[in-house]
């Protein structure tokens, strides 16, 4: 048996099948056209894409941050809408992309964002499905650090359990949602005791970002539109109390 030779064609296999991978990351879903245009500034929204997709208040310096993970394999852009009617409220929004376009390669990304925009004085964290559970993962090693967390059709890993973790903690999915393998209700378990759980009734997994549909997910029966104004209402009400 000849061992080099073996070992060369799994060495070209594993090499396939990292540059596939690759490949596939390198093309995530969205944006839509409508998440392209929140991009532009306008008179209520600054909005910048470098070092990060950024949504300033306009006229208004913000003092409470938000650092939103984007969703697995979707592309950062397609989170624009929610984070421009959140940013018009008053605060600052940041959208961070992500190596791959895949939050676990890069769950410490808010320190660099925390670094650019050293004036805020309160920050939270949102994300957005596997991006959600690296804003866990962020909360658990950095404990203190983030004051509140908004978990948008996502939950922890049991390695994150952030149970005995002082922070407002809200989790939102939609009844619909098909994406999600896990009871909601079990998820709690692993958040502060004050975390409040809410169904978006008619609501599904991809209407929280505008990247257009999920593979797997359930037809939901409200507008997208409606999903996210439910969700940029529900975190904004929280907001207010860092003002």
């Amino acid at each position: 048996m000849n061992y080099k030779k073996i070992a060369a064609a799994i060495g070209i296999l594993l090499i396939l099948i990292l540059g596939g991978f690759v490949i596939w990351a390198s093309f995530p879903l969205g944006p839509s056209s409508d998440a392209v245009k929140a991009l532009q500034s306008s008179s209520t929204v600054t909005v910048s894409t470098d070092p990060f997709l950024t949504f300033k208040p306009a006229g208004k310096q913000a003092t409470t941050g938000l650092i939103f993970y984007p969703g697995g394999h979707v592309d950062a852009r397609s989170y624009a809408p929610l984070a421009a009617m959140i940013a018009a409220q008053g605060y600052l929004v940041v959208i961070a992309p992500m190596t791959l376009n895949l939050a676990v390669f890069s769950p410490n990304r808010a320190d660099k964002v925390m670094a650019t925009y050293p004036d805020i004085d309160t920050w939270t964290m949102a994300g957005h499905s596997l991006g959600g559970s690296m804003t866990c993962k962020y909360v658990y090693d950095h404990p203190g650090t983030i004051k509140a967390l908004y978990l948008l059709a996502s939950y922890p890993a049991n390695s994150n359990n952030l149970t005995g973790y002082t922070l407002d903690v809200i989790s939102l999915y939609g009844s619909h949602d098909q994406v999600l393998s896990v009871n909601m209700n079990d998820t709690l378990q692993l958040l502060p005791a004050t975390a409040q759980l809410m169904v978006i009734a008619g609501g599904n997994h991809a209407y929280f970002g505008n990247y257009g549909p999920q593979p797997g997910d359930g037809t939901a029966t409200i507008s997208r539109l409606e999903q996210q104004n439910f969700t940029v209402n529900t975190i904004t009400a929280s907001l207010q109390q860092f003002q």
